[in-house]
Order: C-alpha cells, then structure tokens, then sequence
C-alpha cells in the first residue's frame, strides 16, 4: 500500500485532522479514529510520510490497551472498523483504524519520565530540575530518574507548542481530585508497560498519555498508548548513562532535522529517502520486539 497522507472517509463525517490521526463521527456515541502515515516533530507535520507507520501505531497502541486495560478502561470499543464505512473506503481503514468510544477529552498531555533525557536533561543541566521537580545533584544525561516523574503539558493547536505546566497548574485546570488521578493512573500505566518492555530488551524512558472522561466522570486511557510515537524507546544493549541511546521511535527524525537549519516552524522540511525508510525500520523494529 502507498503511504496514506491524509484518510478520505466519505461515508463518515469528518471532525478533525490531527497531527497524525484523522477523526471521524460514526455516531452520538462512537467515533472511528484513523492513524495516517503523517509524522510530526517539533509540533510541526512534516511533508513526508512513512510508509506503514500507521498500521504500526495502531497495532503497538492495541497491544498496550490490551495490556493494560484491568489498570483503567481505554477507549476501544472491539467494532470492525470496516463495518462503519462504505465498502469502497475498507482498504483505508484496514490495519490502521479503530472504533472508539466518545469521551471528553482531558485539556493535558500526561508525561511520566522514567529517565533524564531531551528537554529534562537541557533542563537539569541549567537547575538540577525537571519541570521545576528537583533532583539530585550528580546525575548523568539518561540516568534513571529516583522514581517516575509526572510532567503534565498543555495541549497545544496545529503548529504550536506544548508548554510544561506543574502539577498545581493541572488541579486548577481539572480539579486537585481529577489531577491526583490522572497522575497516579499515569504512573501505574507507566510503570507496568516499562517492566514489561524491559523484559522483551527495550527501555521505555518517557511517554505521554491522554486521558478522558464518560458522562459519569469515569476516566479512560485515549488516543494511543505508548508507540513510538509518544515513547521514547531504547534499546537496552546500548544503554550506557552519559549519552542519549539511539532509539526506535522519531528521535532519529529529531535529530536529523537538528542536524539542518530548519527553524522548527511550520513548514517543515522534506525528509531524504533514507531518512523516512530508517525512520520505518525503526518503528516496525519496536513492534516486533514488544509483541512478537
């Protein structure tokens, strides 16, 4: 199958284009979530897909909402997405689309941190602080943390960037009893995926989740659950603190494009060949290892 930039779903009515996720109304209660092949970093959506990276986030988003579903309900509603769209529309959604259930959204990005690395360790080296969270005072760029940290984020608009917000910032947007909730529920998701990852040689040093909530205030896990889209991923046979590990998730775009002069607004640039196809490798070789 070609790369799929942009899903066109005629039969349904479309709600939103995300960064990589188109969604779409099944009906008042369901909604049919389709994961193209576009890819961000920065915030920003670059012009080059990847070929096959949706069928990889959503199978690597499947297994973990399997995995973890007796922690808290997610979203999955077990409804064929082939059976919610025009026969002519099937190949589209084959692989890379899920039914979910229609839940209000929570304004945040969950980040748990396990390990000091990216913006933490830019961070830690100008305060010995993470999201303002202090540390000790001797770590080393991707040591493991003293126990997972919770650094939630706004969620920002198309081509704009989140902003790390404290835990206090979080209880006055949703309620202290909504944010304690969140955040342990973060913790726990994080922790048991990172104990199970660790057994198949992988390190999940940090993820974000989302979160939202039914008409009766019961939470869910939403949107994807910790792919390499929203993990970062190390291969645990190169893992050595004092240096980032190379990763089977999108740092190596990350670090392709810091390596140019692109000012990380939009428009992004268009990716080499080579770097879209390591890109691929690099996201089939996390699936393979988590779930074979």
């Amino acid at each position: 199958m070609p790369p799929m930039f942009n899903s066109d779903i005629k039969s349904l009515k479309l709600l939103n284009r995300g960064k990589v996720r188109d969604i779409y109304e099944v009906d008042a209660d369901r909604l049919l979530i389709v994961t193209t092949d576009r890819l961000s970093a920065f915030d920003v959506v670059l012009p080059t897909p990847i070929p096959g990276k949706g069928a990889v986030l959503t199978a690597v988003s499947n297994f973990w909402f399997d995995k973890l579903k007796h922690l808290i309900p997610n979203q999955l509603t077990g409804i064929a997405p082939e059976s919610v769209v025009a026969s002519s529309e099937k190949n589209q959604v084959a692989g890379r689309a899920v039914v979910v259930k229609k839940l209000k959204p929570l304004p945040i990005e969950a980040i748990v941190r396990g390990y000091l690395v990216g913006s933490g360790w830019k961070e830690y080296q100008k305060s010995r602080s993470v999201c303002g969270i202090p540390l000790p005072q001797d770590l080393l760029e991707a040591d493991q943390l003293p126990q997972p940290l919770f650094t939630p984020s706004t969620k920002a608009e198309m081509g704009a960037h989140d902003e790390n917000i404290s835990f206090d910032q979080t209880a006055e947007l949703i309620g202290p009893m909504l944010a304690s909730q969140v955040r342990d529920a973060a913790i726990a998701l994080y922790k048991e995926a990172a104990d199970y990852a660790a057994t198949r040689g992988i390190i999940i040093a940090d993820t974000k989740f989302e979160f939202g909530l039914d008409e009766a205030g019961r939470l869910y896990l939403i949107d994807e659950a910790l792919t390499p889209d929203s993990s970062r991923f190390w291969p645990a046979d190169q893992y050595a603190p004092g240096s980032n590990p190379p990763s089977f998730d999108k740092q190596y775009v990350r670090d392709w494009l810091e390596s140019t002069d692109w000012n990380k607004k939009t428009p992004g640039p268009e990716l080499p060949a080579e770097v879209a196809a390591k890109t691929g490798e690099k996201y089939r070789e996390a699936l393979k290892r988590l779930t074979e």
